[in-house]
């Protein structure tokens, strides 16, 4: 048994039991990597995929628990290779972050400033994506945290802890008539088109969740991923906006003006996410307190010991 054949059998999954792509992803050849497999099968004495011919198709039973002890060990192997660089080059390296728009529009410049000041020997790498894709990015050591609202927190192999809290507002042209009311109903709202987040995106379904409850059905002429976008369409006279508060700068967007709505849709927690038993270079910790104060390096070890999300 060798690493060589564990990376084989990891690589499978990940590429859909397609060995060809699984090659492909570890440079070595299609045929190298299938007789690789069967060896440590041999070896195991049990058939780790099933098969239709010469193709794999999925994990037998006997395979789903080597694939687990598989995970651990190369999850141990990465940890390791990590302690060795962190102790060579405490303050350089790379760092991955994967986050999605509103995030990385929003929130995260001036906490990458602070962050690239202090260590500018790192590279910084961002990627966005929905909240369940930049979570798979973790999972799959692609990315080192995810920064995304609570969705993630739900999501199986993940720590994560509550960064801050937020809530939508309404954007409006100047002189809409929705500015004139006391307190913004969902009645109000749902009398004019709604242009939004994509469902997948931003607290969505919370949005969604408060019209539901009231048994109303808001004709939502747009959904988007972006901000900008939804405030675009919205200057255009085309509908109301609901959009993270953080995505309104007064300066910025002089042709809107924000209403809050936490009242209506309830607020929000932006939450950081690593992968529970990962190993966390200590940059990546002073990250996450430049990014979250109230969050520590202390705190931070404690939830991914305990293996359980750290909440308010």
């Amino acid at each position: 048994m060798n690493l060589h054949q564990l990376r084989f059998v990891r690589e499978a999954v990940r590429q859909n039991y397609n060995l060809t792509d699984a090659a492909k992803a570890l440079f070595t050849s299609q045929p190298g990597v299938s007789k690789a497999i069967i060896e440590l099968e041999e070896e195991l004495g049990v058939d780790i995929f099933t098969r239709h011919g010469k193709r794999i198709r999925g994990l037998t039973e006997p395979g789903r628990l080597v694939l687990q002890s598989v995970e651990l060990i190369m999850q141990e192997i990465d940890s390791l290779k990590r302690i060795g660089k962190e102790y060579a080059a405490h303050d350089s390296g790379s760092f991955t972050i994967a986050t999605t728009h509103t995030q990385a529009r929003y929130m995260l410049p001036k906490v990458v400033q602070a962050f690239m000041q202090k260590f500018p020997k790192v590279r910084l790498s961002l990627l966005q994506g929905n909240p369940k894709q930049i979570a798979d990015m973790v999972k799959n050591d692609q990315a080192d945290l995810a920064i995304a609202t609570e969705s993630i927190a739900a999501i199986e192999g993940l720590i994560t802890l509550p960064c801050y809290q937020w809530e939508h507002v309404l954007v409006v042209p100047v002189e809409h008539p929705l500015l004139r009311s006391r307190a913004v109903s969902l009645e109000e709202i749902a009398s004019y088109p709604v242009i939004t987040y994509d469902a997948a995106f931003a607290g969505r379904s919370k949005i969604d969740h408060a019209f539901g409850l009231r048994s109303l059905k808001p004709d939502v002429l747009l959904e988007a991923i972006d901000a900008d976008v939804i405030k675009t369409y919205v200057e255009l006279g085309m509908g109301v906006g609901i959009i993270a508060g953080m995505a309104f700068d007064p300066e910025r967007d002089r042709n809107l003006r924000a209403i809050p709505v936490g009242h209506l849709f309830g607020m929000n927690t932006s939450r950081v996410a690593v992968k529970q038993g990962a190993y966390l270079r200590s940059y990546i910790y002073t990250f996450i307190e430049l990014l979250a104060p109230t969050l520590n390096r202390k705190m931070v070890e404690s939830a991914m010991r305990g293996g359980e999300n750290y909440e308010l």
